[in-house]
């Protein structure tokens, strides 16, 4: 039998951890609930605006943009990882690294140059677990990125890929779709040729292809409004996978730690019955050497 006041001390402890971790789920509740209502201001956002630039294409004039564009060949490629600066997430970051390095292995043998960045500390240092050093990081994004920081990385993307440095950008990150599912994904992003094919049912709903030109009269023109249209809708799909990966990472850290506290509750009632017979053991056991004393000082 284990020693009570050694098991005693292990519930003392176990009921510091599950404190630490009912804090850390409520912390994590209060952080989701913010980010979603952020996630789910920018979903609105990005639909529309693709639906704009879906239009803008079918307005029935030769409209062009380098940004719209499939190139033929394909020779340098740039994927960007979005994982987390924490752990204590569950499965969050490896899910991720998961879904990243065969898509990356996949690259490395179809282009002559793949270049690696990553966003988070974790993905980081899992990157670099598996031979891979990420050529840029982003440490600074945590549950509420900002719309600024998100643009400044957009815009040397845009850059790149303007002057050809790269002919194709994929994101890999986790798509929330409810509290219940999240999925790493990847996404590719640039050529944003696809970006409009997504609204499509969309657009089909509310107004048909054939009649973007009745619906809109472009000033100055369709092509200097699309020059400001297509690289901001670029931007915000990018700014709502950051999005997106904060409001999973949250859900995330939020099951982890009820779960956490809900087995550090569990291991304390086991310890509890385990502390209680010992207990019980180590009283009978001084009462019977009482009465063995006593016994012994009769005879």
């Amino acid at each position: 039998m284990a020693n009570a006041r050694a098991l005693d001390k292990r519930r003392k402890s176990i009921r510091n951890i599950r404190k630490i971790t009912r804090t850390m789920e409520l912390i994590a509740t209060a952080r989701y609930k913010k980010a979603m209502d952020r996630a789910a201001a920018a979903t609105a956002y990005t639909d529309q605006i693709t639906k704009i630039v879906k239009q803008l294409a079918d307005a029935g004039t030769d409209v062009q943009h380098p940004l719209l564009e499939q190139r033929d060949n394909i020779n340098s490629s740039r994927v960007l990882v979005l994982a987390s600066n924490r752990g204590l997430c569950g499965g969050y970051n490896a899910s991720i690294l998961r879904t990243a390095m065969p898509h990356i292995r996949s690259l490395n043998e179809e282009m002559e140059s793949v270049s690696i960045d990553a966003s988070g500390k974790r993905g980081v240092n899992g990157l670099k677990f598996r031979g891979i050093d990420a050529d840029q990081q982003f440490l600074q994004f945590e549950d509420q990125p900002a719309y600024a920081e998100v643009e400044k990385i957009a815009e040397a993307y845009l850059k790149q890929y303007i002057t050809g440095q790269i002919d194709r950008l994929d994101v890999v990150y986790t798509k929330f779709i409810s509290t219940s599912k999240q999925i790493a994904v990847v996404e590719t992003l640039l050529p944003i040729g696809s970006l409009a094919d997504e609204s499509d049912d969309a657009v089909d709903d509310s107004v048909g292809a054939g009649n973007a030109h009745s619906q809109y009269e472009f000033l100055p023109s369709a092509e200097s409004i699309l020059e400001e249209v297509v690289p901001t809708s670029f931007k915000v799909k990018l700014f709502k996978c950051f999005l997106d990966a904060a409001v999973s990472e949250q859900v995330a850290r939020m099951i982890a730690m009820k779960g956490a506290t809900e087995s550090a509750g569990d291991m304390i009632k086991q310890l509890s019955m385990t502390y209680n017979r010992a207990r019980q053991s180590q009283i009978t056991g001084e009462i019977m050497e009482i009465i063995g004393g006593v016994e012994a000082l009769e005879g």
